[in-house]
C-alpha cells in the first residue's frame, strides 16, 4: 500500500488497513478472483519511500475472503431477469446471462407479468 506523508501520525496502522479495504475489497483480479472482504492483517512491513513524491509504500501480507468460481462448479444464483433470449441471475458479485439455448427443449418462454421458462404441464 502506498500512503501520503500526512498520514504519519501515531495511528499509521489505522490508517494503511484501511487505505487497504478501501483500495482491495470489490476488486477483481485474473490470479485471485474477487476480493469479498480483508479478514485480517498479518504484517506490515517496512516503508519504502519513492522518489520525487513523499509517498511511502509498505508491504502488506493479508489474508481475504475471494470469489473465483471455476467451470463446472455449481452455484447457488438468484434469477433477476426473464427474456426470450435467456435469463440473468447473480451469484454474489458475479453476473450470470443463460441463453435459451442451453435452457432445456421440453421448455418453453412465457411471456406475462413473470416471464418465465415452463415445461408443458406447466413445472
Amino acid at each position: 500500500e502506498q500512503l501520503h506523508p500526512r498520514h504519519f501520525r501515531p495511528h499509521l496502522r489505522d490508517k494503511l488497513v484501511a487505505k487497504l479495504i478501501q483500495d482491495v475489497e470489490g476488486t477483481c483480479g485474473g490470479r485471485y478472483g474477487f476480493v469479498v472482504a480483508i479478514t485480517g492483517v498479518e504484517n506490515i512491513g517496512k516503508g519504502l519511500i519513492r522518489e520525487g513524491t513523499g509517498f511511502v509504500t509498505f508491504p502488506v501480507k493479508y489474508q481475504c475472503v475471494i470469489f473465483r468460481p471455476f467451470k463446472g462448479e455449481i452455484l447457488e444464483a438468484v434469477v433477476t431477469m426473464v427474456n426470450k433470449m435467456g435469463f440473468f441471475a447473480e451469484a454474489g458479485p458475479v453476473q450470470i446471462f443463460v441463453s435459451n439455448h442451453l435452457i432445456p427443449d421440453d421448455m418453453e418462454f412465457q411471456s406475462g407479468d413473470t416471464p418465465s421458462y415452463t415445461t408443458s404441464d406447466g413445472s
